[in-house]
């Protein structure tokens, strides 16, 4: 009986330690050697997805025509990857439906992922002031790993809004290397000694957007067109058009691979079944081609050419 006491009392302290001790922090050296020597590339034959309306239903089907994998998913509006821990998820009733939902705690458990893809809520500044997203990343990757050794744990980046005041493109380039990374996977990272890859989609959208606005992409003229409509029919500063949710199921192809996306699909269909808005050849080369140049200029992918 003293030593069940004593083991819980321990893991008690170390829950408090956990909680309550200073955050640690890779440093440069030490971040840059965990993506020195990256793993060799395997397709995925098991996805599973958690986040909110960022990560979608549309995004993952299009991953999954692209790749050929099955795929789960438990998303939230808005939701924060500690309101997933806390199972405290705003809209889980609504965005959560067959085919596509499994609970997260069942999935995991059951090992039958390859691949565990995570995404943090936006704004960013305020999931890592208020919601320990550090802590919280760290907490999934470790669970997915007790129900299967060999997952591979990928941390999704996002964007802002196209109207944040500090501008799109400088939100995108400065949140990687000071919050992404920063304040979420270094802290992460500094918990244990196994990796966790990016999917660099923020960054993707970025360089497409640079492409397009400079006129080098036959058909696209401005970085609306990437963005969706709201229930009103006003431009979406935020939520994906099937354009950028193809660009960003690319994004996570090559990713999550190590392949090339240069030859694949560019006419998929939505979750719903329905045909997705298809970029011209032309522009689904080019978005083919900024992908690769992006996820394979990125260290932190994982991904070599």
């Amino acid at each position: 009986m003293r030593l069940i006491v004593l083991l819980l009392l321990m893991g008690l302290a170390a829950a408090l330690v956990w909680r309550f001790a200073p955050a640690r922090s890779l440093g440069e050296a030490a971040f840059a050697a965990r993506y020195a020597n990256p793993p060799a590339p395997r397709r995925p034959a098991a996805v599973y997805h958690l986040g909110h309306s960022l990560v979608g239903r549309d995004m993952p089907a299009m991953l999954a025509q692209l790749m050929g994998n099955r795929f789960h998913s438990q998303l939230g509006w808005g939701a924060s990857l500690r309101d997933h821990w806390r199972d405290e998820v705003p809209g889980f009733a609504e965005e959560n439906r067959p085919p596509a939902f499994r609970p997260v705690r069942e999935a995991l458990a059951s090992g039958a992922y390859d691949a565990l893809i995570l995404t943090e809520m936006v704004e960013l500044k305020d999931a890592i002031r208020y919601h320990d997203s550090a802590r919280s990343l760290a907490l999934w990757a470790d669970l997915a790993r007790q129900g299967r050794p060999d997952i591979r744990v990928y941390l999704y980046e996002t964007w802002h809004r196209l109207d944040d005041p500090a501008g799109w493109e400088a939100r995108i380039a400065a949140d990687l290397p000071a919050l992404w990374e920063g304040a979420v996977l270094r802290p992460a990272l500094a918990r244990g000694d196994a990796t966790i890859h990016v999917i660099p989609a923020g960054q993707v959208l970025a360089a497409l957007v640079a492409r397009i606005e400079a006129g080098a992409v036959p058909g696209l003229t401005r970085r609306a067109q990437l963005f969706g409509r709201d229930a009103e029919g006003l431009s979406d500063p935020i939520h994906l058009s099937d354009l950028g949710n193809y660009v960003v199921a690319l994004t996570h192809f090559a990713t999550l691979t190590g392949e090339s996306p240069l030859g694949l699909p560019h006419r998929l269909r939505r979750a719903d079944g329905s045909p997705a808005d298809a970029p011209t050849p032309e522009a689904a080369r080019i978005m083919q081609e900024v992908v690769w140049q992006v996820v394979t200029g990125y260290a932190p992918s994982g991904v070599r050419r």
